[in-house]
């Protein structure tokens, strides 16, 4: 039986995974389907203990099918202090006179903007992405890793900071893949080719999106 996308718990004996989709309520994060949260102390407070400093209208969108282990935090925009001077004080958190004559100052600084997550994406323990960053799909984050840079698609990445340790498959595959896009497939497509999905070839997964007409521009 496939797993219900909009279920909390989607494995009834394991109540440490959390499908994000059918947890998240804030306006600024968006998951998509099957997009796991793993955590056995407190994995339904992951709006609260992972995404962090999420004050200002910078979105945090996470795709399909991504695999986010304990202790996984995205570092928002909003907490950014100023720069531009001798203090990086927050003075206008606070209130007060102090934010009636520094309110412009924040108001002002550049955003790092958005940060998006592709499909596929695998975070390991106690990663963490900096604000503004883009990770393409099939990345996977190797545990303890500080994202501070943008990760292309099926790219391994480790270290504080973040360097690429590999690239998972050929230029060619990776264009393969991305065009196949398999997390958008039908859910009985899915279901009929997960082990292909798993275990073969990027070939494999380009012909059957072929014979389904279900290929995309990358």
């Amino acid at each position: 039986m496939t797993p219900d996308p909009t279920a909390l718990h989607p494995v009834p004996a394991h109540p440490r995974v959390v499908f994000l989709k059918a947890l998240v309520t804030s306006p600024t994060i968006t998951v998509g389907d099957y997009t796991y949260y793993d955590d056995p102390d407190n994995a339904t407070g992951f709006e609260r203990h992972n995404v962090l400093y999420g004050y200002g209208p910078e979105q945090l969108i996470i795709g399909r099918f991504c695999a986010i282990a304990a202790g996984t935090r995205f570092l928002m925009a909003g907490g950014d202090h100023p720069a531009m001077g001798p203090s990086t004080f927050p003075f206008t958190l606070f209130g007060g006179e102090w934010a009636d004559r520094t309110l412009d100052v924040v108001s002002t600084m550049p955003s790092r903007g958005d940060t998006i997550v592709g499909n596929d994406v695998w975070f390991g323990h106690r990663a963490t992405v900096m604000p503004g960053i883009r990770i393409g799909d099939g990345a996977i984050i190797a545990a303890g890793a500080v994202v501070t840079t943008d990760v292309p698609a099926y790219t391994i990445v480790g270290g504080n900071p973040v360097r690429p340790i590999r690239q998972r498959f050929s230029d060619q595959d990776i264009i393969r893949l991305r065009r196949a896009a398999w997390w958008d497939w039908p859910t009985d497509l899915i279901n009929k080719h997960c082990r292909t999905i798993m275990a073969g070839t990027p070939a494999e997964i380009e012909r059957i999106a072929i014979e389904n007409e279900l290929e995309q521009a990358p």
